[in-house]
Order: structure tokens, then sequence, then C-alpha cells
């Protein structure tokens, strides 16, 4: 065949042809889309052989002259070229076995997919990363179905919310797996997809596998998946933050009340000193007949409501604290005794003491509350009778647990209050520890009662953790951290007397009916008593009085001057006086006061005569109340 021929042929064709020379690979004829593509001439290319264009030797094509396409098919390669510009290409190569000019010779059709390759790969990177990302999540993402819910593709962070294998989920619907809890939920999320394309639901619920609910956030958008209308789903696990955000809540409540405890509990306090005061000096002329148990009612209601004053600074975790190092068995013991008598014969009491559980640094008489509380909570969970058990024991928490308690990982004893009761389900459990929530008829209870305990524990660096369910009981475990000390052997130390002395004492205290009250109490017991309704007015009485004043017996929150700054006053010039705070704010208002250092007496509001007698007696007795020397 003549050459002429060709090269109006090849010209024809839009994409780079050539003819070589089967046996050298020498270029026998280019056409002209060839040339432009590469940049070589007609002349530079019939110069050249193939060897010049590949980058690797091994994509050359076979020079044996005998070659033939099987059965008249073309051959196919893909090479990579370089152009005379230096430019590397990457082509796809289709060619046939042919003679031309006498010659074994192929005939080479050359298709530019440099950027078809680039384009593929990008495509293909782009794939890996999204997969990459969709699987490395933290948040959990899903592509499913629209409408019915069948699952395309899940990632790990769902998978492990879920409890599920990927196996297990891929390809089944939301409905078998029963993952919604309300269906509902679902069913207006796919119908803000069908009108708007994107849905937001918020507080809903899934079921994992094994049957745990958990809250969720859903944010979905309308995609297709291979031609297919899906949902691609982020879901945010919300449980732990929404309980957090109960803790939290719970925490404010608390405050509040803890503020509102504080606001009454100065004048409450002062209102029930005088109250039992009075009683108790009516109750000595009156011992007999009417009058005598009438005086006697009046006693133990002051006595039930200052009971409650402190039971709303202990739940708010504002009441004066005094830790020390005590055997939990001997709190046990303790509350044990008193326990008896209130179970009634068809409660069984087990008790089992760890003759090795440990010292924890905590207030004896709060630990006792915290006994008595959950033992007589126990109780009226038993109305038919049943088994109480309290244990002690030793238990070292590691990180995992301990972070979940909200302590620190380390040695602590363990409390242990059993029942076999009515027990409380899942809802009940979440609101056992809210002040005023109880489950009694109305009267039957104040919903305190758990709150304090609560309180209390928290109160003594503790946590507390209950597991119940309906008609098996309930078990209350409270976790003391463990320190390494000796407890004292004996028990508390002897309050002093209430005797009577000779002493001068000054009573500082801005209600007139406490102060009075208080004055006619020392006053009937033989001290002599001098009295001032502010600091200010404190100061004059002690600036004028010529005689000795043995004790200062002073409120810590007044107008004007305050007890704390009083004292710092009186130092300077009466240093052998000896200072006793008297207070029915919360320690951190009394703190702040200055009136909590190691060497100060505080008689807490409110208090009855025998109370001020003892401690008046106790401070005069001792020589480390001074006044504190202030420069």
């Amino acid at each position: 065949m003549q050459e002429q021929p060709w090269h109006l042929f090849l010209d024809a064709i839009p994409l780079p042809m050539w003819v070589l020379d089967r046996e050298t690979l020498a270029f026998l004829a280019v056409n002209e889309p060839a040339i432009r593509h590469y940049g070589f001439s007609r002349s530079e290319f019939r110069a050249m052989t193939t060897r010049d264009l590949c980058l690797r030797v091994d994509e050359e094509f076979p020079k044996t002259g005998t070659e033939e396409p099987t059965k008249g098919l073309p051959g196919h390669t893909i090479q990579e070229h370089r152009k005379k510009d230096g430019c590397v290409i990457e082509v796809e190569m289709t060619s046939s076995n042919i003679h031309f000019g006498g010659r074994a010779a192929r005939l080479v059709v050359v298709h530019d997919v440099t950027q078809q390759t680039r384009d593929q790969r990008e495509l293909r990177q782009s794939r890996e990363r999204f997969a990459k990302a969709f699987q490395l999540s933290p948040v959990a993402i899903t592509i499913s179905t629209l409408p019915e819910g069948r699952y395309v593709d899940v990632n790990h962070a769902f998978l492990n919310i879920m409890g599920y294998s990927r196996e297990a989920v891929i390809g089944r619907t939301v409905r078998e797996l029963g993952v919604w809890v309300d269906s509902g939920d679902r069913a207006a999320m796919v119908e803000d997809l069908a009108t708007v394309g994107r849905s937001t639901i918020s507080r809903t619920q899934f079921r994992t596998k094994s049957g745990e609910i958990r809250l969720t956030n859903i944010f979905a958008e309308r995609v297709e998946f291979e031609g297919i209308p899906c949902v691609l789903a982020i879901t945010q696990d919300i449980t732990e933050a929404h309980r957090l955000e109960e803790q939290l809540r719970q925490s404010q409540k608390m405050q509040a009340i803890g503020r509102l405890a504080s606001g009454v509990a100065h004048d409450f306090s002062n209102m029930l000193s005088v109250i039992l005061g009075y009683s108790e000096l009516l109750a000595e002329r009156n011992q007999t007949g009417l009058s005598g148990k009438s005086v006697e009612e009046i006693r133990k209601a002051a006595e039930r409501a200052a009971s409650l004053t402190r039971q709303l600074l202990a739940f708010s975790r504002q009441q004066v604290l005094h830790p020390k190092a005590m055997n939990v068995n001997h709190a046990a013991e303790s509350a044990t005794k008193m326990l008896v008598p209130l179970l009634g014969e068809d409660i069984e009491l087990l008790v089992k003491l760890d003759p090795a559980a440990g010292v924890v640094r905590a207030d004896a008489v709060q630990i006792e509350q915290v006994l008595l509380n959950l033992a007589i909570n126990a109780r009226d969970a038993m109305p038919r009778g049943g088994r109480l058990m309290i244990e002690t024991g030793n238990i070292d928490l590691d990180s995992p647990f301990a972070e979940l308690a909200e302590l620190h990982p380390g040695p602590y004893v363990v409390l242990s209050i059993s029942d076999t009761g009515s027990g409380m389900d899942a809802e009940t459990l979440a609101h056992i520890f809210e002040p005023f929530f109880t489950t009694k008829a109305p009267g039957k209870g104040t919903g305190l009662g758990l709150a304090i305990v609560y309180a209390c524990v928290k109160q003594n660096g503790g946590d507390i953790w209950v597991t119940s369910q309906p008609g098996k009981g309930t078990c209350f475990k409270v976790y003391l951290p463990r320190i390494d000390e000796e407890a004292p052997l004996g028990g508390e130390p002897t309050t002093a007397s209430a005797q009577g002395g000779s002493e001068t004492v000054l009573v500082v205290e801005d209600d007139e009916s406490l102060r009075a009250l208080t004055a006619r109490v020392l006053e009937a017991n033989g001290y002599v008593t001098l009295q001032a309704g502010d600091g200010k007015q404190a100061i004059e009485v002690a600036t004028s009085h010529s005689g000795p004043i043995d004790l200062l017996v002073t409120d810590v929150v007044m107008p004007g001057l305050d007890g704390g700054e009083l004292a710092a006053v009186l130092s300077a010039f009466r240093p052998e006086l000896k200072l006793l705070y008297v207070s029915g704010y919360p320690n951190q208002l009394i703190t702040y006061h200055g009136a909590l250092e190691t060497s100060i007496a505080l008689l807490e509001k409110p208090f009855t005569t025998q109370d001020l007698l003892s401690r008046v007696r106790s401070v005069l007795s001792n020589p480390s109340f001074n006044l504190p020397r202030h420069a």
C-alpha cells in the first residue's frame, strides 16, 4: 500500500495515531493530531522510536515481526509518555498489526487519559477520605434508605453506641432492630425530609442491642446514594450530658434551697432558742399537772422545729461539720441500738460488720444520721415485714468506677444498707435524692430523708449508690474515703456539766428576746452579765466597765461590726477575755466571718439552756479559748 493514502486516513482521525515498524519500533508515519499533541515535528518523529516516548522500557511493544493480533483483535495497553516539552502524560493505546510499505508494522491509536486518570484518582482519594472520616468520626453517622430505614452504611461510633456488629446492622431496617423507641419521632423526621430535605430531632430515644435506652439528638439530610433516596443522619448521644445536666439542675436546686435555709436560719434559730429556753424555765416551775404537760409539748414541738432547721442546712450541705477519725463499725453499732425498738417484730435485722473495716474522717453524728435515715426508709418499704441488713467492709476503687462515682481512685470503707421491701422503678430512682420528693402518702413524709442522706455523704467526701428492683428490694451503698489513722478508742468526750459560775459574761446579740433569755439563764446560774445589741455598743460597754470581763458570748452575724470584727477590737485592750461564738448561720457564712479557727468555740443555734450553760462553763475552764491576738 502506498504511504500517501495513509496520511489522508491518519490525518482524518482526531486522536493521535502512528504506524510503527514492528521490528525496530521506529515511527513510519504519524498524523497531525500526534504532531500537535506531542510537540514533535513529522521529521523528528521519523528519527525516533517508541523508546524515545516511553518512560519505561518494559512498556515497549513486542519486536517480533511475526506477532499478529489473536483473531484480528487489537492490542491494548496503558503507558506513560514524555512530550517534547518534558510533560509526562498517561495514554491508553490500542494497536493492530498491519503491513505498511511492504514492512511488518503496527497501527497505534493514542488516547490521552491523563486528566481522566487524575480525576479518577482524586475521586478515589475523596471517597477514601470520606470513608475514613465516616468511620473514624466520634459522632455516630448512618446512611439508610428513605422511607423504610434500611441501613446502607454505619460507622464505628454508631455501632459502639448501639452495641451491634456491622454485619448485624447493614441490610436491616430500623423497625427490625427496634432502634427508635418512639416511632412517631422517625415519622416526623421522614416528613421533614420529604418537604424541606433536612430535619433536626432533639431529645429522641434509641434502644440499644442490650435494651438500654440512650438519649440522642438527630441531624438528618436527604441524599442520593447510588440513585436511591437515602437519609444521611448524624446521631449525637447526649445521655451522659443529660445526666450531668440533671446533676447541675439538682445542684442548683439544692443551692437555691440552701440559700433559702441560710436566709431564714438565723432569725428562725433565734426564735427557736427563745422558745426552747423559756419552755425549759417554765418546765422547772411546772413539772406536774396539765401545765407541766403543756410546757413539755411546747418544748418537744420546738425541738422538732430545731431538728427540721438542722435538716434543711444538712441537705443544702451548709451544716457545720465536726469531722474526726472514726470507725464506721462504731457508728453502725450505735445506730443499731437505736433501730431495734423502731423496726418492729416483723422485720429481721441482720448486722454484718467487717472487723477489718477501716477508719474514715467524718462527722460521727452525720454518719449515724445517714444510717438511721436509710434504715427507717427501708422499714417503711416493708409494711408487711422483711429483712434489713447492715454491712461494712473495705474496698479499693479503680479509676473507671471512681470517676463514674465522682470520687478519687483509692481505698474506701463501704457501708451497705439493703432490704427486701417493695423496691423502686427506674423513674423513681432518678428522683429519690431530690429534696421534698416522696412516694409516701400526704402527711406521711417530708421528702427530706434521702436528700439529707445524700448531702451528708457528699459533705463528708463520699458518694452513695443505689440499686433497686420493684418487688425485690433496695440496696444503698455509701462509700467513704479510708484513711491511714487510728480511731480513738474511747467514746465521745464527756460534755461539761451544765453548772453555774460567778464570772462576768458580756452577751452580744442583736435579737432582743434571745439576748434577754441568755442573760437571764446565765444570771440564774450565778453569772454576772453585761448586754449589748451590736458590736459598737459592746465596745462601749467593755470600755466603760471598770471590772473584769471573763467571757464574750457574741453572735457571729450582726449589723455593723460582726462577731469576728468585735473580737479583734476587744482583744486589743482585754487580752484575758475568752470567746464563745453563737450562730444559726451555716458554715460558709461562719467561715467568711472568721469564726471557725481551731481555737474558737462555737454554740450553734437553736440551743437549749443546758447547751448554753455547758458550753459557757467549758470555755471558761479551758485556757485555749482566749480571744485571738490581732496585730
